[in-house]
């Protein structure tokens, strides 16, 4: 699959992996502050922002559609810095090919599954602004604000709203909601992944919990932490400029 991507900068390459709902702008103030230094590559993953859609999804899916971008792109040991769901693609394409890949920086994400739904209000959202027929951005957030509250998350949402069209989100909502329970899942790596790799935990998060710092280790038994203080599983966003200074740090000593 052709994903739709955004290349900027020199040097050492960078691929910027994006969360569920999102698309290759949400970490684009970490891209543009990565392409003083490296290569960045900004990626839209499948059934997201303007790549395809595809009734397939699953982690070594999308771990394949990136490979093969890096294929195509020719790019030399790049390393991955994934978002929620994007820190789980990064993941997985470090245990199919850890050979390709120069480290990870996964934010707040754990290599596990999750039982816990929790985009159920999300999903009521996004649906209802379809069938409601909503034709520019103030209607789609209107209805969208009876099943979610929080103006950043409906911002955030509101970003993939397509105006003026029959199928408002950019996202495939129909896919990722009928594969919902494999997005949240974590098959987990056949051999661990040696190489360097940074996990950056939101303080007030429950994505990455200490008690998953056992399965942390086995699969990724070189792995670090660090947590950012207040802040959630938005961190990137919350406070970027730690966050981005946490993985400059990172790129500086993986290099």
């Amino acid at each position: 699959m052709q994903l739709n991507f955004r290349r900027q900068g020199q040097g050492q390459p960078v691929i910027v992996i994006h969360g569920l709902f999102g698309s290759l702008d949400n970490l684009n103030g970490l891209s543009k502050a990565l392409a003083e230094h490296y290569e960045v590559i900004a990626v839209d993953v499948r059934n997201h922002g303007l790549s395809p859609h595809s009734e397939h999804i699953s982690y070594q899916d999308m771990a394949n559609d990136i490979l093969a971008l890096i294929s195509q792109l020719e790019l030399a040991r790049p390393v991955l810095v994934g978002h929620s769901m994007g820190g789980k693609i990064a993941m997985m394409i470090a245990g199919i090919a850890p050979e390709l890949i120069g480290g990870l920086v996964v934010a707040d994400m754990a290599p596990v599954a999750y039982t816990q739904a929790r985009h159920k209000e999300v999903f009521a959202g996004l649906q209802a602004v379809a069938a409601a027929g909503c034709r520019d951005r103030k209607a789609a957030d209107a209805v969208l604000g009876r099943h979610v509250q929080i103006m950043g998350v409906r911002q955030f949402l509101l970003k993939s709203f397509i105006p003026d069209s029959d199928t408002p989100w950019r996202f495939n909502v129909p896919a990722l909601q009928e594969h919902y329970a494999t997005i949240m899942s974590w098959p987990g790596l056949d051999t661990p992944y040696t190489g360097p790799v940074l996990f950056i935990k939101g303080g007030e998060s429950d994505y990455l919990l200490p008690e998953y710092q056992a399965e942390v280790i086995r699969q990724f038994p070189r792995a670090k932490a660090k947590v950012i203080p207040g802040t959630g599983h938005w961190l990137h966003a919350e406070k970027p400029q730690l966050f981005n200074r946490l993985v400059l740090d990172f790129l500086a000593r993986a290099s």
